[in-house]
């Protein structure tokens, strides 16, 4: 830093834009125990929910959904009729369905939820032990430990009480009394049903073994049991339309998964065998139905051909009528075939289908050939038309029934054969590790998020902090900078002792502040010090006079600090200095030279004291003090006054140099009055606290006044990486001896 520091002749209010990555990395590094500490936190927590969250199994199994071998009916002409085979997407809604899982449900019992009233974690640590290997297996509608065997046969609530938390618990006697909110809706004998005085909440144990714990008793609703159910179950494609299914479910239960799983698989297999045996029913039924219609037609037809032959008296049929016969019963025969096909296409397609639409064109072409086989037949003898309708519609009726009769006993058949197109292929087996948490994961993504947290709060502090943090700041926009002054360690230590002294005295602003250049002259803030001394030399040779005055933008910015070592530095070389605090509206100088402040400036001003009164020696040799005095309803006015003008004069004349601490600039005016009458005027800035718009306002304010700011003292100036310029990298120690 150059001890003669030029004034640019123009400030520049431009800001760089660009990203500063070596700050960025700086401002990690100054923050990095804040970094480090978080980010172990955020692995011990990570840590900690791994070793105490509830762990989760998964089980698993396979399923295998077959393609059909052909149509119910056997008529393998219309397989492709009755449409597609279901698709693997088909078979997975089916299984997470409500009517497979709302079964599951319903079976298991899973709306009845028993567990026992405790903290999620603390209660771990004090719960029974789990029940031995070889014990029964635990019931689902209930709760099991070492101590307590409850299982509910039925619990019975109104649909407005679903969801609630009722309370079963066990009284002097060991019989069980059942509450909700504290109040008890029954009790009575474990072997006897306990019922509300209105009935709608009824409660039946199956087995009553209470421990010494409270159990909660919830009744869910179905649909919640199902969804939650469905939450936790996960059906996937193997392959693209393989036709086999992977199903997995999760829960904290090892037992419950793998029974809720198998009851799964069990359901939708037993479901699958039921569609496959209804479409039988349902053509059996029609079957069953055709058969007495067909028989009694067979009847009627064979009687009126008995009757026609013996009216003529058994009239053969000729070779040609016989070859007609044949043709037209294979007609009748295979439109009545059309006809069954017609009416089982008809119950799953509208007519405008092309199955359906292809069964009437063949119906309508049969139709058309029989059409043209009866004109043959009217060619004939009226005997042989006669003996020929009536043998034919005997034939037809025969071969359709005896057709009826295989079809049904097919039918049947297939019904009590029906195994569906869907196996199990490996039943429900549990996993041996919980699947939950994944412990390596939780740690890792714990550290990561830690770091990236702290990292990226750090980031945006560091980039929303607008205070100056380097004199390269103030430089850029034209402002002198005349010294940085680096945070002292030791002055902050004096002022922690000196602010508990003050509260363990109970006095507000009296108890006196060491001055740091006396304290502990080799400090670096002093050394700092000692650099502007030898600044101010220079400046304050083409000076109008020996007035200094030192503002600030802002109050807490280090004025007094400085003002007051800065002066003791002055009179160790042997000048003879006063300092005068100015700043009578909050100015606490007196602290610094051991004085109460009562006698001072404003005293003079007001002409209630004289000089020699106001100005105090102090313990440092060459320094003097004059003090505020007393705080007064109109400090601005006072400085006005001529008498500021002339103590001025007077302490020039006095003194080698006059140090003259005012109030902030940006707060009152009085640092403007001040300004008028000294011959240079000082900046202290706050490292990290004053934004460079601040002092750049600042200076603009002195300037509008018409006073010259030689410059900026930078103080509290903290060694970072992110500001390596102005903190001095070393420290003056005086030779020992010497």
């Amino acid at each position: 830093m150059s001890d003669h520091p030029q004034q640019p002749k123009g400030r520049t209010a431009a800001m760089e834009d660009d990203i500063d990555l070596h700050r960025l990395w700086a401002l990690l590094v100054d923050a990095k125990w804040l970094i480090l500490g978080t980010t172990l936190l955020a692995l011990a927590l990570g840590l900690a929910y791994t070793m105490l969250a509830t762990p989760i199994y998964k089980a698993d199994g396979l399923l295998q959904v077959e393609q059909k071998k052909g149509s119910v009916l056997g008529f393998s002409e219309i397989g492709d009729v009755l449409g597609k085979e279901p698709s693997s997407s088909a078979e997975i809604a089916i299984i997470t369905s409500r009517m497979v899982l709302g079964d599951v449900v319903d079976q298991l019992d899973s709306t009845i939820q028993v567990y026992p009233d405790r903290a999620a974690l603390i209660g771990r640590f004090g719960a029974p032990a789990p029940a031995a290997p070889g014990a029964p297996k635990p019931v689902f509608a209930g709760y099991r430990d070492s101590e307590t065997l409850v299982r509910i046969k039925r619990f019975q609530v109104p649909p407005a009480l679903e969801g609630r938390q009722f309370t079963l618990n066990a009284d002097d006697q060991g019989n069980p009394v059942l509450s909700l909110d504290d109040a008890v809706i029954a009790s009575g004998p474990a072997g006897q049903p306990l019922a509300s005085e209105d009935n709608s909440i009824v409660l039946e144990l199956g087995d009553w073994r209470p421990g010494d714990e409270e159990l909660v008793l919830v009744r869910q609703p179905r649909l919640s049991a199902i969804n939650s159910l469905r939450g936790r179950l996960t059906v996937a494609d193997q392959g693209k339309e393989s036709g086999i299914l992977s199903i997995s479910l999760t829960g904290p239960s090892r037992e419950r998964i793998n029974a809720e799983l198998n009851a799964i698989s069990q359901t939708y297999l037993l479901q699958n065998i039921n569609r496959q045996a209804a479409e039988a029913e349902k053509s059996l039924k029609f079957l069953n139905e055709q058969l007495p219609e067909v028989r009694e037609k067979l009847n009627k037809a064979e009687e009126k051909l008995n009757a026609y032959r013996t009216q003529a008296d058994s009239v053969d049929l000729s070779m040609e009528t016989q070859s007609l016969l044949g043709r037209l019963v294979q007609m009748d025969s295979k439109l009545n075939d059309l006809k069954i096909k017609e009416s089982e296409v008809a119950a799953r397609f509208t007519k405008e289908h092309p199955s359906y639409r292809t069964l009437i064109d063949q119906r309508r072409s049969l139709e058309q050939q029989k059409a043209d086989l009866n004109k043959q037949i009217n060619g004939l003898p009226e005997t042989q038309q006669e003996i020929l309708r009536l043998t034919r519609d005997v034939q037809v009726n025969q071969q359709i029934y005896v057709n009826l009769l295989n079809r049904s006993q097919e039918l049947q058949i297939t019904k009590a054969s029906t195994v569906g197109n869907v196996r199990v292929i490996d039943d429900a087996v549990v996993l041996p590790s919980p699947v939950e948490p994944k412990k390596g994961l939780v740690i890792a993504l714990s550290a990561a998020l830690g770091l990236l947290l702290s990292a990226g709060y750090v980031l945006a502090a560091g980039l929303l902090r607008r205070g100056v943090e380097t004199p390269d700041q103030l430089e850029e926009h034209g402002i002198a900078v005349y010294a940085a002054i680096p945070l002292s360690e030791r002055q902050q230590r004096l002022d922690r002792i000196v602010s508990l002294m003050t509260r363990r005295r109970k006095r507000a602003r009296h108890e006196p502040i060491p001055l740091l250049a006396v304290e502990d002259p080799t400090d670096l803030a002093v050394e700092a010090l000692r650099s502007l001394r030898t600044s101010l030399h220079f400046a304050t040779m083409e000076a109008s006079n020996k007035v200094l005055m030192i503002s600030g933008p802002s109050p807490e910015v280090g004025k007094s600090f400085v003002t007051a070592n800065l002066a003791a530095v002055l009179a160790q070389v042997g000048q003879k200095v006063v300092v005068v605090d100015a700043d009578m509206r909050k100015g606490h100088l007196h602290r610094y030279f051991d004085s109460d402040g009562h006698v001072g400036l404003s005293t003079w001003l007001s002409g209630q004291c004289e000089l020699d009164k106001a100005i105090l020696p102090t313990k440092v040799e060459g320094l003097y003090f004059v003090p505020r005095g007393q705080v007064p309803p109109n400090p601005s006015e006072l400085l006005m006054h001529p008498r500021f003008n002339q103590l001025m004069e007077q302490l020039s004349a006095q003194y080698d140099l006059v140090l003259v601490d005012t109030p902030p600039i940006l707060a009152v005016t009085d640092a403007a009055i001040i300004g008028q009458s000294a011959g240079t005027s000082l900046l202290v800035a706050r490292y990290a606290v004053n934004s460079v718009k601040e002092v750049d306002v600042s200076v603009n304010r002195f300037e509008q006044n018409r006073i010259d700011i030689k410059g900026v003292i930078l103080n509290c100036l903290e060694r970072r990486a992110s500001n390596e310029y102005g903190y001095y990298a070393y420290r003056y120690e005086s030779e020992k001896g010497s």
